[in-house]
């Protein structure tokens, strides 16, 4: 038993030598960006809006009050403004009409459930006017759009307009 002792640790001390004692393991290093623009982005969702509709009135009332919403989704802490034009019969935001043929009724749209003049919801994009301020939360948010036909005192028909809401961001 003797003779393998001295053999066994010669084997170890040639194993224990042949593991790197005396090499070195190099290393090196570099590094490299990882990088994603993102750009702001905003936009009247495909999920349709919700129309404004009077409902059907007598041709005595006075201050129909309804409402509608567009669905909005924009970039998280994105600013933006929403403008409505004059629609197809008004010469600018005070004088939006719908039409029966050539027969008009006068309506306002506004940004506020007040419906005072200084909510009247504004037809001029970008900044300024009365348009409707926002900042984005990258989620469908709904934006209320309230309606007022101060009179319905007009010849009976159905009357109609067609609004374009502008996304500025």
């Amino acid at each position: 038993m003797n003779r393998l002792r001295p053999l066994a640790i010669a084997a170890i001390a040639i194993a224990a030598g042949s593991t790197g004692a005396g090499v070195q393991a190099a290393t090196a290093t570099n590094t490299f960006n990882v990088r994603i623009t993102i750009t702001a982005a905003c936009n009247i969702t495909t999920t349709a809006p919700t129309d404004v509709n009077f409902g059907t009135q007598p041709s005595t009332a006075t201050n129909v009050d309804n409402q509608g919403a567009l669905n909005v989704n924009c970039t998280p802490l994105a600013p933006y403004t929403i403008a409505l034009d004059n629609g197809q019969n008004g010469t600018d935001a005070n004088s939006r009409k719908m039409s029966n043929g050539t027969s008009l009724v006068p309506y306002q749209l506004y940004r506020a459930a007040t419906r005072t003049s200084a909510d009247v919801w504004g037809s001029t994009t970008g900044t300024g006017g009365n348009v409707f301020s926002g900042t984005g939360t990258g989620v469908s948010v709904p934006i209320p759009v309230f309606g007022r036909v101060p009179s319905t005192n007009f010849a009976a028909g159905s009357y109609t307009d067609t609004i374009t809401a502008t996304i500025t961001y």
